[in-house]
């Protein structure tokens, strides 16, 4: 996708160069003459970056003052200014106010180029760090070896590219967001925003204004135009997170946003371009929702191109182990601390719990035993040091004694490991008296030197009977 370029300056000969050496370089560009062309070009759709003169002769703002409005309204828009007749103070004042650069007429093709990919890839930068900081609560990849996983990471690998709108279902916490990241990121569109809107933490009230943005002087006031999430995602890609908590309103206006990719901001009537794709989330049945009239269907085919359903972590309970290891390294990089190991008998513990709240719930059960569980970071965590509402309900068998080693054994070795414990328990019940343990555990005497035998119990072990 080509960026876009505003090209602001009040000379026509100066717009027709610069476009022509950007369009040889494959930008798109668009041009203004002065500050109010430039203001509702950029309000008709946010370019990716503005070249403007720091003079604009014969306008009604000069440069530097667009420079302060467009800092005030698009913040995340970097500006490169061109003068003819600067000096040290006039570059360091549009510094000052946010200005990526400054060069001064008559300027080198290939030092404009320059600036331009430096202040693209800036900006770039700075999208990507404020994402990472959005994502620091969320688990990054699918992770997982079943069989379910294999298949919604191949459905993400072909359908990511394509552009399709994608409607990803599945319940609380088991990592639909997760799957849009990935979409967005092994797309085409993986350098450009991924904006989410949280339809269901949203007041009704708020979601016109927070989604579409307002117009300039929309509350009565002369107060700045807001960029809304929408029009933030301009270019990228933009995840309707609980998509059936959006009001029917709404709805239907999201309906035209996705026909025609255009839209109005809240107090406004001049319609806005942009170019998104939509991903769309939720936890409930939207055929339920449009049967009692909560939801539109309209909405519903527009966005269910693709579907795409994310299992809960109890029906891939084979995946339990690696998410453990995962978010327990993850968990102790953010702590600073090595991580502790699980035993055998706490994964099928983990792996035996019915997980309400999914892979987020697991990802904070991991956080709290590498902080809460006893010993020290060579202590392997046992069924015993996990919280009370899994503990609870822990078979029997794993609150034996070295039940992390028999639940890491096949069933063959766990079986012997068991009867010689079992066995040497109950010599040493006895005193090492063979008849007596034998009569007891119901064996013959010959029976039970011979199993012992077996076992490897050494006569030091079980004394002499």
């Amino acid at each position: 996708m080509a960026r876009d370029i505003l090209i602001v300056d009040d000379e026509a000969d100066i717009r027709m160069m610069l476009a022509g050496i950007l369009e040889d370089e494959g930008y798109a560009t668009r041009e203004a003459s002065n500050a109010d062309q430039a203001l509702a070009t950029i309000g008709e759709r946010a370019p990716h970056l503005i070249i403007l003169d720091i003079w604009l002769e014969g306008s009604r703002l000069d440069g530097l003052q667009l420079l302060e409005v467009i800092k005030a309204e698009q913040p995340g828009i970097p500006v490169v200014m061109i003068s003819g007749h600067g000096n040290i103070e006039t570059a360091v004042s549009a510094i000052k106010i946010g200005a990526y650069d400054f060069i001064e007429k008559p300027f080198k093709t290939d030092r404009l180029l320059l600036i331009l990919e430096r202040a693209n890839e800036a900006a770039r930068l700075r999208r990507e760090n404020e994402e990472l900081r959005r994502q620091q609560s969320n688990t990054g990849e699918m992770h997982g070896r079943s069989s379910a996983m294999s298949q919604i990471r191949q459905a993400i690998d072909k359908v990511a590219p394509s552009g399709s709108r994608i409607l990803i279902t599945g319940p609380a916490g088991s990592g639909k967001e997760v799957a849009a990241r990935l979409i967005h990121e092994k797309s085409r569109r993986a350098g450009a925003p991924f904006v989410v809107v949280n339809c269901a933490a949203m007041h009704p009230d708020r979601m016109e204004t927070e989604l579409f943005g307002t117009e300039r002087g929309f509350d009565g006031q002369d107060g700045p135009r807001k960029v809304g999430l929408l029009e933030q995602a301009d270019g990228g890609t933009l995840l309707l997170d609980e998509i059936a908590d959006m009001p029917l309103e709404t709805q239907g206006k999201i309906v035209r946003v996705l026909q025609d990719q255009m839209f109005e901001r809240v107090g406004g009537t001049h319609r806005v371009a942009v170019d998104v794709r939509v991903l769309a989330s939720t936890t409930r049945d939207l055929h339920l929702l449009i049967q009692s009239g909560e939801f539109r269907e309209d909405l519903f085919y527009r966005l269910n191109v693709v579907p795409l359903k994310i299992p809960a972590l109890r029906d891939r309970r084979e995946d339990i182990p690696v998410l453990a290891d995962y978010f327990m390294a993850r968990a102790a990089q953010a702590a600073g601390t090595v991580p502790r190991r699980l035993g055998e008998d706490a994964l099928a513990a983990l792996q035996a719990y019915e997980w309400p709240g999914n892979v987020r719930q697991l990802r904070n059960v991991i956080d709290w035993l590498l902080i809460m569980a006893p010993g020290d970071a060579r202590e392997v965590i046992r069924v015993d040091m996990l919280p009370a509402e899994i503990g609870s309900i822990t078979p029997e068998v794993l609150r034996l004694e070295r039940s992390g080693e028999i639940m890491a054994l096949p069933l063959r070795e766990a079986r012997e490991m068991f009867e010689r414990e079992y066995l040497l328990a109950q010599v040493t019940r006895f005193n090492g008296n063979i008849s007596r343990t034998a009569e007891f555990v119901g064996m013959e005497r010959s029976a039970l030197h011979r199993k012992l035998k077996s076992l490897g119990v050494t006569g030091e072990e079980r004394g002499k009977g």
